[in-house]
């Protein structure tokens, strides 16, 4: 099964980026995951079901310790792995 993960974390700092959300986009661009995207109100990334969980975990406890309020997910199903 394929995955799309799409997250933001807060809270917010438009002057620089806070070290949560550091943490959190460094955790999904060094996971084996593909199509990824960060930005600054939004971060998506998509891979194999067991790729996108386990950066999913690391994502939220990394983030949690690293000063990060609420983080904000959404995964959806979008079709088959082809290996």
């Amino acid at each position: 099964m394929r995955l799309r993960v799409e997250f933001t974390t807060e809270p917010f700092d438009l002057d620089e980026a806070p070290a949560h959300a550091v943490v959190a986009r460094e955790v999904i661009q060094t996971a084996e995951l593909d199509a990824v995207d960060v930005g600054p109100f939004g971060n998506t990334a998509e891979g194999g079901a067991d790729a996108v969980l386990t950066a999913v975990d690391s994502l939220l406890r990394k983030a949690l310790e690293s000063g990060a309020t609420r983080v904000s997910l959404q995964v959806n199903v979008i079709g088959e792995d082809s290996k």
